[in-house]
């Protein structure tokens, strides 16, 4: 004979049970589930069968069920999951008090945190085939009538939340409500006709989680999504459901990151004009919170941040009553927690709630915690800043440059006045084509008269000849190059007239031929063989060569220097400007130097060959009067060209 189950009474029932026999009670129904769920399959679904008050028990649980307050209401409420579990999995055929939506509802609300039973759902839901019963359909058109009827009744709410509870867990519920337009219709005219809160919230939630399941991965309907905005947007206004649900909650982000395929076009362009209903980084959108520091500088307060005298304000109860509707598996604590972290915005927390986006710190803490029973709400000393007290003096009139003008007395000439450009259709084609004054081309012809055209020649200051042999050519960046050139064209003349001398045998290293050769270009054995090997297998290099310096005279040849300055007659005789005796420099405008000059001192150049004895000579010439002369003369030259621009020195 089977053990018969006692139905769980309702909480009003449950105060008035004596502690005793209460815990008599926890003690039976944790005895007999232990029992059935040690049973094997074939038993279990025998005694199911045979015993409907299990079944009874079952559905009086999790109707009637609140939150554990001790160890063993929180096994009894682990225990009747397992065996919810086990029946809806193994029991065949299911018990049909076990698939009402009615049920299901209350599961989902009483296992809010449970991870296993949104797949549980799903499988009974498609084993079942539960958008096909009769019950269900029932249940959708009473849900319609009664979104129209503008809820009312407080049952209305209720039934609300008990709709969110199950479309949280259960996104083939969602699915079979979004069958036609009917119900998306009933909930956009109920959000319009409702006046309270509470059940605007309630009604946003609804439709945000139907519109959610519509984009589940494993059974997407994009093209039923995209058709019931599109219906919803047709028919929006500032005070529409759809504005609303785009501004609380992140529907537009989860279809950004949903869609795909071909109806990924379709949705872009449809999130792209809902961006006017999205609110701005401030108003919803995921904010990191900073916490802030508690220095302790206030009045004594509780565990929850309130005073301990009276435990919370007064206000805040509407607040946690509201978001408990929508999430009942929320302890009242925590809930006041959440209002204290986002300044009593239960938009915002609602947001959070649904998107999973709150900081990380509330994930370590118990989401049912209840505040302690028995705190009177604050009544008293709501705002004691508020004291009465005189009205401050106005702060004075600012007042700026442009009061009592024109425009500020409204005395201004309107035809003065241009909004834009004054000749909007004046081209440049048109500014050039049109007269220019005669003033204006006078200024430019009188610009020109005054141009001296002598301004941008060459300043040749401190050209080697014009500063007395003062400048130390010794160190010339282009030294090195002149030296490889001599030593090359000594090379290559020895290549033309005895190529020999260049072979690789010891007895032309030790030839007098070769010694030479070394001792004029300072080169090695080696370096003078590999010139000439290169040179053997490039014939355009011995042709270059030879074009260099057979054709050319050499590098003999000085470069010469021409003049810097313009003569009307280069080759007339006798003139100022007429060079003397080829190395003489004209100047400008009868600024030639009397006498002609050599390049040099005695003949002999500082940069020659350092063992020559010349050019010691000469350097010795040169270090001789310097410290006398230094660069006087190059200075006094410098003075007389600043003098003569008009310009300080």
């Amino acid at each position: 004979m089977e053990i018969p189950w006692l139905s769980f009474p309702p909480a009003g029932l449950e105060k008035s049970i004596m502690l005793e026999e209460w815990q008599i009670c926890l003690n039976s129904w944790l005895f007999l589930a232990h029992n059935h769920l040690l049973e094997s399959t074939k038993v279990f679904c025998l005694k199911v069968t045979k015993n409907p008050s299990l079944v009874e028990f079952l559905v009086s649980y999790v109707k009637n069920s609140s939150e554990p307050v001790n160890a063993k209401e929180n096994d009894l409420r682990r225990e009747c999951f397992l065996l919810i579990h086990r029946v809806l999995s193994e029991a065949k055929p299911t018990p049909q008090l076990l698939l009402d939506w009615a049920f299901l509802a209350d599961l989902s609300r009483v296992y809010a945190k449970s991870t296993v039973l949104p797949r549980l759902l799903v499988d009974v839901w498609r084993q079942e085939a539960l958008d096909e019963r009769l019950s269900m359909r029932t249940h959708k058109a009473n849900l319609i009538l009664e979104l129209e009827n503008n809820l009312t009744n407080g049952d209305s709410e209720e039934l609300l939340a008990s709709v969110v509870a199950l479309l949280r867990k259960c996104y083939h519920y969602g699915q079979f409500l979004m069958l036609g337009s009917d119900l998306i219709d009933a909930l956009s005219t109920a959000y319009k006709k409702s006046k309270a809160k509470i059940s605007k919230q309630k009604i946003v939630a609804v439709s945000y989680f139907c519109l959610l399941s519509l984009m589940e991965p494993d059974q997407s309907r994009i093209s039923t999504l995209l058709d019931h905005l599109y219906g919803l947007k047709a028919t929006s206004t500032d005070e529409s459901l759809l504005k609303a649900v785009v501004e609380s909650t992140p529907l537009l982000q989860r279809i950004r990151t949903r869609t795909a395929g071909p109806e990924a076009a379709r949705a872009k362009s449809l999130v792209e004009s809902l961006k006017a209903f999205e609110k701005l980084p401030n108003g919803r959108l995921v904010k990191p919170v900073n916490s802030k520091i508690d220095k302790g500088k206030r009045k004594d307060r509780d565990q929850y941040g309130h005073d301990s005298e009276t435990s919370i304000h007064v206000h805040k109860i509407s607040l946690v009553a509201q978001l408990q509707d929508l999430f009942p598996d929320l302890g009242s604590a925590f809930v006041v927690k959440l209002l204290d972290e986002y300044d009593d915005d239960t938009e915002r927390i609602t947001a959070h709630l649904l998107d999973d986006s709150l900081p990380q710190r509330f994930n370590a803490l118990d989401r049912t915690e209840n505040l302690p029973e028995g705190a009177a709400p604050q009544t008293h000393d709501l705002a004691p800043s508020l004291e009465p007290h005189s009205t401050p003096p106005l702060l004075p009139i600012r007042r700026n440059i442009y009061d009592d003008d024109d425009f500020d007395r409204l005395a201004v000439d309107t035809s003065k006045v241009a909004l834009g450009r004054r000749n909007a259709d004046l081209t440049a084609d048109k500014l050039l084509s049109a007269p220019q004054p005669s003033s204006q081309k006078a200024a430019i012809l009188s610009a020109l008269a005054a141009f001296d055209s002598d301004d941008d020649e060459r300043d040749d200051t401190y050209d080697v000849e014009d500063v007395g042999g003062t400048v130390d050519s010794t160190n010339d960046d282009n030294a090195d190059e002149r030296r490889e050139e001599v030593h090359e064209e000594a090379l290559f003349n020895t290549y033309k007239t005895s190529p020999e001398v260049f072979s690789r045998d010891s007895e032309t290293r030790r030839g007098k031929y070769r010694a030479a050769l070394k001792s004029e270009t300072g080169m090695t054995d080696e370096a003078v063989e590999g010139w000439g090997i290169m040179a053997g297998r490039d014939p355009r290099r011995l042709q270059r060569l030879e074009r260099k310096y057979e054709m050319s005279g050499g590098a003999a040849s000085q470069t010469q220097l021409g003049r810097s300055s313009w003569t009307a007659d280069s080759g007339a005789e006798g003139t100022e400007d007429s060079d003397v005796g080829g190395n003489a420099r004209g100047g400008r405008g009868g600024r030639g130097r009397g006498r002609a000059r050599e390049r040099g001192r005695g003949g002999a150049s500082v940069a020659g060959p350092s063992g020559d004895k010349e050019t010691q000579a000469a350097r010795q010439r040169k270090d001789a009067s310097k410290g006398s002369r230094a660069n006087h003369n190059r200075r006094d030259q410098r003075a007389r060209k600043m003098a003569r621009g008009g310009l300080m020195g």
